[in-house]
């Protein structure tokens, strides 16, 4: 409704009596709760608040801009395809993976997706990701299907260091995984669970050789069939990180 301040008066100065009186008050009444009835227009209200650069690092249809691994463990993975805006990943043996090939921060960033096991009784998610010059893995549903944490902080693995969680994962139901990393810390969570809240600050920060194929971002699983999708970077801060990776084999 596009109506004028004074076309609204105009049409309230041709009543008389009571009826001016009512219509008038209706109408101030309109103009405060509308304040959009007196402008020219002008207002451009913002669909979120939210600055945050934030890209889709998955299409829905096919696997532009990830590489099947196929190094050391991975020499005989599982079968890898796109159904249905999923990355489904077949049973390894022992892995089966997708690393990224495009450009990515190395700091101060998140990841987020859904993954769920198919089939299998190892992690389902094991997601590789860079940390200034170093790597770490966060484990989704290892050791026996249902251990999470890093690998490696201190040359301990996410079995056995100070983020080690355990969570009874159903199989077919779709899980969302959320990863953030900073200078001072790396955290994730299970759906809306914080899992990992690991201080990293001085410590050493490593994955096993096994997963080194997987950098600078993988999705790799372990004997186990898996599916992905959503997969989504965020930036964080006002600015993008200064220091990037173009992704290497």
């Amino acid at each position: 409704m596009q109506l004028s301040c004074t076309r609204i008066f105009s049409r309230t100065r041709s009543t008389s009596g009571c009826s001016f009186a009512l219509l008038l008050t209706l109408t101030i009444v309109a103009i405060i709760n509308s304040p959009a009835l007196c402008d020219d227009d002008t207002a451009d209200p913002k669909n979120s608040t939210d600055d945050k650069e934030t890209t889709s690092l998955f299409n829905g249809k096919n696997l532009d801009g990830w590489r099947v691994i196929d190094k050391f463990d991975f020499k005989r993975h599982g079968k890898v395809e796109v159904a249905d805006g999923t990355i489904v990943l077949g049973k390894g043996e022992p892995a089966t993976g997708i690393s990224y090939t495009g450009k990515l921060p190395r700091i101060d960033y998140e990841i987020s997706l859904q993954a769920k096991r198919i089939d299998g009784d190892d992690f389902f998610c094991g997601l590789t990701f860079p940390v200034n010059d170093s790597y770490l893995s966060l484990i989704i549903g290892g050791w026996g299907g249902g251990v999470t944490g890093i690998s490696n902080l201190d040359d301990r693995s996410a079995v056995e260091n100070e983020t080690t969680g355990y969570t009874e994962f159903e199989r077919d139901r779709w899980y969302r995984i959320r990863l953030r990393v900073t200078a001072e810390v790396v955290q994730a969570w299970l759906d809306d669970e914080k899992i990992v809240d690991a201080k990293i600050k001085d410590k050493k920060l490593s994955i096993w050789w096994e997963q080194e194929p997987a950098r600078p971002l993988g999705i790799v699983t372990w004997y186990t069939k898996g599916a992905v999708k959503h997969v989504v970077l965020t930036r964080l801060g006002e600015e993008k990180p200064q220091k990037e990776e173009d992704a290497t084999p």
